[in-house]
């Protein structure tokens, strides 16, 4: 796949449906991909952290979650074909996976999110086949019984939602263990919009690009988080460019 090297985060250039249709080859090879949807935020952490970058750049699949990643991409001459969310693309496969024999395994949220999000996604997607669900609170000492669940269940993609860069890491300490599982996704909070706990942005917010002032509105908290943002655009114009080659 053609890629677009933002600040050392290597994008993949794909759309919402190509992304889900790759997501559904995936499941049907037998060996393990992750899936890793970063947004701005997430790659200016890695722009600070090279080693979190190399953990990114290792993902099978790696897509535009924010639309500051598109305008970057338009920056660097190499514009990605639109703003492939995690939610977006994890919709689309829960409507394939609902007309298949794939499984799915939700983690992450609050204790009884993840069973409330299992509940409106079997009424949203009658087919879909949820093999299991565990809240995203546990301590070091947990994990192990966790990915022994997780394998047992005999799901063969789990959405993770613990938040990045959380979720990112967890996927990568972990997939050597993950047995059974296809597809590891991150998808930060999507898990409580799927669960009704949280709201995603109205439509006009999101086909404009305004869903960051949207949530911000909403979510005050997130300001410092955000500030990145305008760091973000200044670092691609800045130095952008240089990243080209690798």
């Amino acid at each position: 796949m053609d890629k677009v090297n933002i600040l050392g985060v290597k994008v993949d250039m794909v759309t919402i449906d190509e992304a889900a249709d790759l997501i559904m080859r995936f499941m049907e090879e037998d060996k393990f991909h992750s899936v890793f949807t970063p947004n701005s935020e997430i790659i200016m952490r890695a722009y600070r952290d090279g080693e979190f970058a190399s953990l990114l750049n290792g993902a099978d699949l790696l897509t535009a979650d924010g639309i500051g990643v598109v305008y970057a991409s338009r920056i660097l001459k190499k514009p990605l074909k639109e703003r492939a969310a995690g939610f977006d693309i994890a919709k689309k496969v829960l409507g394939k996976m609902s007309a298949s024999e794939h499984s799915l395994f939700l983690f992450g949220g609050k204790p009884g999110v993840a069973e409330k999000a299992a509940e409106n996604l079997a009424k949203d997607y009658p087919g879909l086949k949820i093999a299991g669900m565990r809240n995203g609170y546990f301590k070091d000492d947990e994990v192990s019984e966790i990915v022994r669940e997780i394998n047992e269940s005999g799901a063969d993609m789990i959405f993770v939602c613990l938040g990045a860069p959380k979720q990112e890491q967890w996927i990568d300490q972990n997939k050597a263990s993950l047995t059974n599982i296809r597809v590891a996704m991150g998808i930060g909070g999507s898990l409580d919009v799927f669960a009704g706990t949280a709201e995603r942005a109205p439509e006009f917010f999101c086909k404009t690009g305004l869903e960051w002032f949207y949530r911000l509105c909403k979510e005050p908290w997130r300001a410092k988080r955000m500030a990145d943002l305008p760091k973000f655009a200044l670092t691609v114009l800045k130095n952008g460019k240089k990243y080209e080659q690798e």
